[in-house]
């Protein structure tokens, strides 16, 4: 075609007049081509050339409709004898046109963009600003305007003279085209009246009435605002202890971490979603054994995450088989003993039936403290990936790994350019947002910590055809990380030259001159840059597989906002199965219970070695994977441990140890269907049938002397089937 097309705007179907591109035209045709795309560029070419032609002769001096453009492009494809791919265009019409009559359903209007169905449904139940009618007053691509807008004004702090609108432009790019989304409370929040735009808190929970009350308080208020907390209990006198100033008796962690629990659940985090904590107890407290009982029944504290705070004397107490010292929280001394091998089984048989609790190698994270001066770290946010101190905050971000492929590679350099405008981004946000304490607005900014992550890591893997469970899957890792890790401290270190290092520099690991020194002097502007993060709801909008997870499954059904059900198909495998020309309804059928194509021979092996899912993955790559992206990331890595329904609970304890040897600062299992509102799910019905099965099973723990079942009471563990008993006290 010549340069000098006649065609210079299209209408589009919600009115807007834009510019002509043909390059749209020959890609439609070149898709549509499906398993036939070997060879075909230059013939879709030409069949796009045709089409102008034609669109030159009828429109001469008018604009035409895109539908008036699409249905010129089926009639060509018929009349130059191309009809397989005639009918993959008109049915990739068909869908197109569903999916648009989708989008405009959520909305009662027709709305422009390319987020997916699900996104549009997630951004309006939370995200998109609401008026006091409960109806919607911004589009998705007003929310990304709005919160680019907000986060740009912190520039006008160090630079007076700043570009704003320039600023503006590219954090909206930034976020627009899903290569990059801030934690929710910052899209939620931006340029609003509330503007607290943090996710993840720890508030310290003192040993007194007071104490105990005034946090409780004070997680209200970040609820309400949109954060998740983390609380260590480690400081709470053990049950039945001595209390002096009333001459009774502590009723012991367990009973306010229920108290917390109950308050949660009354609370609304902003009106968008519920409360979420994590409860951590450290492994020499007394009541240790009731901790890792707490969660015994599926419907017990389920606000919650729980978590052992497990020690390095610890581990080593239990590779040997030996005892270990219970520490009194007020008086710190030694009040008993307890066997390490003993409440080591009793942790991996409760992690076993449900998933709780985790444990948290918490000499690890305060090995890695940035700011050993100011005390030690107790607790994490609610997912374990970001250890806090007391009345920390931190903004975290994810860069969305499957948008940076290009001819099969990774786009190294545009990855470098988005990892700095991140870095850039979260900075801003600290000075942007109002905190819902002073003593969480001091602290933030003396530290200044950021965490910027990844989601999108299966996808990446998919679209450079590496597997997830393998040697290269788990180079691969190391290699992506250890930049963003590089180019993230380079991106602090050139704010710092500009905006000052964080207040509490001097005594940090990274000044020289400081005590506390750790190997390597820099200035930075930041006291962490990296954290990885589950990415549950933003991975949604993205539509982006969720943080370093594998692919859940390749067709699910995922449970959202207080219950709704979204269904996913994953976009790489119905690609992949298009190339090869063996796509169908009737595949996808028989894909959906299972979720896995491993025992699919028809499909070829090259795509089941790729699209493996998290149930096709043995614990142990699981694991390697965590620590792949741990060795390179300032603060934790938030992963779960995806077991089989049939699992053992060997199995689990070696993934224990594992993650405590490969360098992890926590492990999460989850053994599917152990828990009975499972938040994704590969089909409902099947749930439904072993539910029985369940319910025989879920109260179960087993005694690590003959196996058989324990009843917990009062600290004491007691084997209903052969008397065997352990108390911690």
């Amino acid at each position: 075609m010549t340069e000098q097309c006649k065609i210079k705007k299209i209408k589009k179907r919600d009115g807007r007049i834009v510019s002509f591109d043909q390059e749209k035209i020959t890609n439609a045709i070149y898709n549509a081509a499906e398993s036939e795309k070997k060879g075909f560029e230059k013939r879709a070419r030409f069949l796009s050339d045709e089409v102008v032609r034609i669109l030159e002769e009828k429109f001469q001096n008018q604009v035409p409709e895109v539908e008036q453009i699409q249905d010129l492009a089926e009639d060509v494809l018929i009349r130059n004898g191309e009809m397989k791919i005639a009918k993959s265009y008109i049915i990739y019409r068909y869908k197109h046109k569903e999916i648009r009559t989708a989008k405009s359903a959520i909305f009662g209007k027709m709305v422009q963009t390319k987020l997916s169905v699900n996104a549009l449904k997630v951004l309006k139940e939370r995200y998109l600003i609401k008026d006091l009618e409960g109806n919607i007053i911004e589009t998705p691509g007003e929310l990304f305007k709005r919160v680019a807008r907000d986060i740009a004004k912190a520039d006008k702090l160090y630079d007076k003279s700043a570009n704003l609108k320039k600023i503006e432009e590219e954090f909206y790019e930034l976020i627009a085209n899903l290569d990059f989304l801030p934690n929710s409370p910052t899209l939620m929040n931006a340029g609003t009246e509330l503007q607290q735009l943090a996710a993840c808190f720890v508030l310290p929970i003192e040993d007194s009435m007071e104490g105990i009350f005034g946090s409780l308080k004070d997680a209200a208020i970040i609820h309400k605002s949109g954060g998740g907390t983390g609380f260590s209990f480690s400081r709470l006198r053990q049950k039945n202890a001595m209390v002096k100033s009333t001459q009774g008796v502590a009723s012991g962690p367990i009973s306010f971490l229920t108290v917390y629990n109950a308050a949660t659940e009354v609370i609304k985090q902003g009106g968008k979603r519920r409360g979420a904590n994590m409860g951590i107890l450290k492994v020499n407290h007394p009541d240790i054994l009731s901790f890792i009982a707490c969660k015994e029944k599926n419907d017990d504290i389920t606000n919650f995450n729980i978590s052992v705070g497990v020690t390095n004397d610890f581990m080593k107490a239990v590779k040997n088989n030996q005892d270990y010292d219970l520490m009194d929280p007020g008086l710190n001394k030694p009040v008993g003993k307890l066997n390490a091998r003993t409440v080591f089984d009793m942790l991996i048989s409760a992690a076993w039936r449900n998933g709780d609790p985790g444990v948290i190698f918490i000499d690890r994270i305060n090995k890695n403290n940035p700011t050993p001066a100011l005390g030690e770290i107790e607790s994490t946010n609610p997912c374990g990936e970001q250890p806090l101190l007391p009345y920390e905050a931190c903004n975290l971000g994810s860069i969305n790994l499957g948008n940076f492929i290009l001819n099969k590679k990774v786009d190294w350099n545009r990855l470098k350019k988005v990892i700095h405008i991140a870095i850039h981004f979260l900075d801003n946000v600290i000075d942007r947002g109002k905190y819902p304490l002073p003593e969480i607005n001091k602290i933030v900014k003396a530290n200044r910590k950021i965490g910027l992550g990844v989601m999108g890591w299966a996808d990446m893997l998919s679209q450079l055809k590496i597997s997830y469970n393998s040697s290269k899957g788990i180079k691969k890792a190391e290699e992506i990380m250890s930049f963003i890790k590089t180019e993230a401290d380079n991106a602090s270190e050139n704010l710092a030259k500009k905006r000052g290092v964080f207040p509490n520099w001097k005594e940090s690991i990274y000044n020289k001159k400081s005590k506390y020194f750790k190997g390597e002097h820099r200035l930075l502007r930041n006291a962490t840059r990296t954290t990885i993060a589950p990415t549950g709801t933003i991975g949604m909008i993205a539509d982006a597989s969720g943080g370093i997870e594998p692919l859940f499954a390749l067709s699910y059904v995922k449970r959202v906002m207080d219950g709704k059900e979204l269904l996913y198909v994953d976009k790489y495998f119905k690609k992949a199965l298009e190339n090869h020309g063996i796509y169908s309804e009737d595949i996808m059928e028989r894909i959906i219970d299972k979720g896995s194509i491993q025992y699919m021979e028809e499909i070829p092996e090259e795509i089941r070695v790729v699209f493996v899912v998290a149930h096709d993955i043995a614990p142990e790559w699981h694991v390697k994977m965590q620590a792949a992206f741990q060795k390179y990331t300032d603060n934790a890595v938030s992963k779960t441990v995806n077991f089989p329904h049939d699992a053992t609970i060997k199995a689990v304890e070696d993934v224990f140890i594992q993650a405590f040897k490969l360098g992890c600062k926590g492990t999460t299992i989850y053994r599917d269907g152990s828990k009975d509102n499972q938040v994704m799910n590969l089909n409902m019905n099947l749930k439904k049938e072993k539910g029985k099965k369940e319910q025989l099973e879920k109260d179960k723990s087993k005694c690590p002397h003959c196996q058989g079942r324990m009843k917990f009471t009062e600290g004491c563990a007691t084997c209903i089937d052969c008397g065997y008993s352990y108390c911690s006290a």
